[in-house]
């Protein structure tokens, strides 16, 4: 091969060896572990509202995770073991997550500058999702100590204290904030881009899968409100009597009564 064709075809001087999977690797696991994180967010949600209903049934709840109905007495270390799991997701996702966010002032500059020019709700979602992500760097991280090192604290009284004695309701109002934004616009984008619910028809599809998403996050939001308005009832309430543990109804009137 002479000198002129290689300088016209780089190629056959430095051969192409082929694109790296590494990055759609890590986008699949970026997507498992927020999918797994959004299916957990949600049902956390509904154990946790479970004291709209009542005291005893998120008793019976937290019971229910503390082991108690297996093995017949409590291990909160499984209350442990789950919050430690959560958070290795959380810290794994975070680390996948952090490769798509801007890395320097230009590059957000260019971003804003894409987004006020595509004017496209999906991309000012995306841009929802980095800034509620970001929050949640500083939200979750206490919230996830918190269960970790103290799962016994877990219960009708322990957490009423928590939100209204201890004052952690405006980081609990901001948490819930944060995460239901995040986290639905995370399923829904995940939903759109592996083409789960595909109609046949891209735009009814998204036009669907966005509707969903807003009314799933609406129901999420206004569940958790009230069930944060619950606690911190219950904790004012039980505002002279901190560090008292629940006992449910029966135990207190005794069996047979």
């Amino acid at each position: 091969m002479d000198a002129d064709t290689r300088a016209d075809n780089p190629a056959a001087v430095f051969p192409s060896r082929g694109k790296s999977r590494w990055p759609a690797r890590l986008d699949l696991l970026q997507g498992a572990t927020g999918l797994l994180l959004g299916l957990f967010m949600w049902g956390h949600m509904l154990f946790v509202s479970s004291i709209l209903i009542s005291k005893d049934l998120m008793w019976s709840v937290t019971r229910f995770f503390e082991g108690y109905y297996f093995f017949g007495e409590t291990y909160p270390a499984i209350v442990s073991i789950v919050v430690a799991t959560v958070t290795l997701l959380f810290i794994a996702h975070a680390m996948l997550a952090l490769r798509k966010f801007p890395a320097s002032y230009q590059q957000y500059h260019v971003l804003r500058l894409h987004r006020l020019q595509l004017k496209h709700s999906d991309t000012t979602l995306w841009w929802v999702q980095v800034l509620t992500g970001f929050a949640l760097f500083f939200l979750a991280s206490p919230h996830l100590y918190q269960m970790l090192i103290h799962p016994a604290a877990i219960g009708p009284y322990g957490s009423a204290d928590r939100v209204w004695s201890y004052g952690w309701w405006p980081l609990y109002l901001a948490l819930l904030l944060c995460v239901e934004l995040h986290g639905g616009i995370g399923l829904y984008r995940l939903a759109l881009k592996w083409g789960w619910f595909e109609t046949g028809n891209p735009a009814r599809t998204r036009r669907r899968l966005r509707r969903a998403k807003w009314g799933l996050t609406a129901f999420f939001l206004l569940l958790g409100i009230l069930t944060l308005g619950a606690y911190m009832k219950i904790g004012f309430e039980h505002r002279d009597r901190v560090g008292e543990r629940y006992a449910p109804a029966e135990a207190v009137q005794g069996p047979g009564r």
